[in-house]
């Protein structure tokens, strides 16, 4: 009886330890909403895609390229830091455009704060939204 009572003990513990660092895990990913797609008018092959990106503390945008161009502004800045640098600061209203199969992101957000991008891309149809680069 008392070995079946430290072992259902022992399993809660357990269970209760996964249950609570979850979150933590899932917290380090970065989550990407597509809030829109449609073709391009008069224009063979391309379409629209809007996506809502949204990279927690401690998690890393990696480094990508995509099939066509992208828009970006920052809705809701952070820190980010790419490895071997100097922490940057993405402030909300920061924006840019990344070119068509130019490698870019490779950064972690640091500090307290989510970092939260509104992405327009015109990209090719059929072929991959992004593209991992090593």
């Amino acid at each position: 009886m008392r070995r079946h009572a430290a072992h259902f003990a022992l399993t809660s513990a357990l269970s209760l330890a996964t249950m609570s660092l979850a979150p933590a895990c899932f917290a380090q990913e970065v989550k990407r909403t597509e809030l829109g797609r449609s073709p391009v008018s008069g224009v063979e092959g391309k379409e629209i895609v809007v996506q809502l990106v949204e990279i927690p503390p401690g998690a890393t945008s990696r480094r990508h390229f995509h099939n066509g161009e992208e828009a970006f502004y920052v809705l809701e800045g952070g820190t980010a830091q790419v490895p071997g640098k100097e922490a940057k600061e993405r402030p909300a209203g920061e924006h840019g455009i990344n070119q068509r199969e130019v490698p870019h992101a490779g950064y972690t957000v640091v500090g307290d704060k989510p970092l939260k991008i509104l992405s327009v891309y015109v990209v090719d149809t059929g072929k991959p939204l992004q593209v991992p680069v090593p």
